[in-house]
C-alpha cells in the first residue's frame, strides 16, 4: 500500500513540475526606432532597457549601429524590413542578401535576432503611399527570397514573417468564434502566407489596438478595454459559451478563430504592436494610457493565455519606446510605423511612447517582474502550491505509518 501511494504521489509531483515548466508567461517587449531624430544613441538606450528589465525589442528601420548595440545582451530583436524595400526583395533575391549582409550577418549570433518581419502593415502602406503596389504579388515573394537568402548565408535559426493590422485583415472582433479573414485578402494573401508560416515554423504578426476598437465603438465599456476587474465587466460569446474579461483577449481569439477556419490553428501569434496614446485622454478622468499598459502587462505576465489559446500570444510589443511626436501621420516618413497607418482618424502629433527622449519613464509600469511582482506567474504559483500540498501529504502519511 505504502509503495503504491508513494509511486502515485511521485507521478503527480512529476506532472505538476511539468506544468510549472510549461506555464510560461508571454514575452513583453517594446518597439524602438533608432532612426528617429533627437534620440539618445543606441548604446545608451540598450543600457536603460536592461536596467528596466525589458527583454525584447522590435526594431523599426534597423541600422547596423542599432543592431550592433544589442550584441552580447539578453535582449532579443525582432527586425522589421522597411516597406519600401519589399518590392526589390520580391524581384531579386540579391536585394534581400544585401540587406542581410548589412544588418544581420555581421552581428549574428552575438545579437539575438528572433525573427525578421518583411515589412509592416504592407497592405495599408501600399494603399496610402504606393497605390500601384499589389501586396498579393510581392509580399510572399519577398518573404520567400528573404528566407532563401538567410539559408544561403547558413542562418537557419531566424524565421521570416510579416506584420498585419487587425483592422485590415479581420471581419469582426466579436464574437471571436465568428471571425474570419477579410476577402479578398484572405484568399490572395493570408492563406498562402499561413501555409508558408506553417512550413517554416514561423509566427503570425498582428498589430492589435483595443484603443482603436474603443474609439470606433463607443458602446464598449472603457473598463473592458483597460483590463479592469469588475463583476459585470465581461462579454459572452454565445456561440461557444466562452466568457471574455477584456477586449485584448477577444481580439486575439478572433485571429485564432480565423486561422482555425483557414486550417492553421497552431501557428504562434505575436502582437507586434499594441499601446495607448497619451494625448487623446489627457483631459479625461484617469490616465487611460497607464491603466492600459499596467493591465496589459499584468494580464500577459499571469500566464493564463486566452480562452481559445491557453498559452496566449508568444510575444507582445508595446508601441512605442520613446515619447516622440509621430509625424508619420502627416508625411509618411516611417512606413514601418504601422500604428500610424492603422489607427484611422487618430490626431496628428499623438504621443505613444512609454519613455521620454531623456530616458525617464512616462508611466509607472514595471517590466522586470510578473503579475505578482516576484518573477513568477500566477499559474506557476498555483502549481507550486499544489506541489507543496503533495509533499505535505507524503510527510503526514510517513509520520503516521
Amino acid at each position: 500500500m505504502m509503495p503504491s501511494l508513494l509511486l502515485h504521489t511521485a507521478n503527480l509531483l512529476l506532472l505538476l513540475l511539468l506544468l510549472i515548466s510549461a506555464a510560461s508567461a508571454t514575452t513583453i517587449g517594446v518597439t524602438y526606432n533608432a532612426s528617429s531624430p533627437k534620440l539618445p544613441p543606441p548604446e545608451h538606450v540598450v543600457s536603460t532597457l536592461q536596467s528596466r528589465g525589458i527583454s525584447a525589442v522590435r526594431l523599426l528601420e534597423p541600422t547596423p549601429a542599432a543592431v550592433r548595440a544589442f550584441a552580447y545582451t539578453n535582449i532579443t530583436l525582432l527586425l522589421s524590413v522597411p516597406n519600401n524595400l519589399i518590392p526589390s526583395f520580391a524581384d531579386n533575391r540579391s536585394a534581400a542578401s544585401v540587406w542581410l549582409y548589412t544588418n544581420v550577418l555581421p552581428y549574428h549570433p552575438r545579437a539575438h535576432i528572433s525573427l525578421i518581419s518583411a515589412g509592416s502593415d504592407v497592405i495599408t502602406s501600399a494603399a496610402t503611399s504606393n497605390p500601384d503596389l499589389d501586396p498579393s504579388t510581392v509580399l510572399l515573394s519577398a518573404m520567400h527570397n528573404l528566407r532563401l537568402s538567410l539559408l544561403d548565408l547558413g542562418i537557419r535559426t531566424i524565421p521570416v514573417s510579416t506584420t498585419f493590422s487587425f483592422i485590415d485583415i479581420m471581419t469582426t472582433s466579436f464574437p471571436p468564434s465568428a471571425a474570419e479573414f477579410q476577402e479578398p485578402i484572405g484568399n490572395l494573401i493570408l492563406r498562402p502566407l499561413l501555409q508558408f508560416l506553417d512550413e517554416t515554423n514561423s509566427s503570425l504578426l498582428v498589430n492589435l489596438y483595443p484603443y482603436n476598437m474603443y474609439r470606433i465603438n463607443s458602446e464598449i465599456p472603457i473598463g473592458f478595454v483597460l483590463f479592469q476587474e469588475h463583476p459585470f465587466n465581461f462579454r459572452d460569446d454565445l456561440i461557444t459559451g466562452v466568457r471574455y474579461r477584456n477586449l485584448f483577449d477577444m481580439m486575439v481569439d478572433a485571429v485564432v478563430a480565423a486561422m482555425t477556419v483557414s486550417g492553421h490553428e497552431s501557428i504562434p501569434v505575436i502582437v507586434a504592436e499594441t499601446g495607448w496614446p497619451s494625448e487623446y485622454e489627457a483631459r479625461a478622468a484617469g490616465n487611460y494610457a497607464e491603466m492600459y499598459l499596467k493591465g496589459l502587462i499584468k494580464h500577459l505576465r499571469s500566464g493564463l493565455g486566452t480562452p481559445l489559446r491557453k498559452e496566449g500570444v508568444a510575444e507582445a510589443y508595446i508601441y512605442q519606446l520613446f515619447d516622440e511626436v509621430d509625424s508619420s501621420y502627416n508625411n509618411g516618413r516611417n512606413a514601418t510605423t504601422a500604428a500610424a497607418a492603422m489607427i484611422g482618424g487618430a490626431e496628428a502629433g499623438q504621443h505613444w511612447g512609454i519613455m521620454y527622449p531623456n530616458m525617464t519613464m512616462k508611466y509607472n509600469v514595471d517590466f522586470s517582474g510578473s503579475a505578482n511582482g516576484n518573477g513568477v506567474s500566477s499559474v506557476q504559483m498555483a502549481v507550486a502550491f499544489l506541489v507543496t500540498l503533495c509533499w505535505f501529504g507524503v510527510f503526514v502519511i510517513l509520520a503516521n505509518s
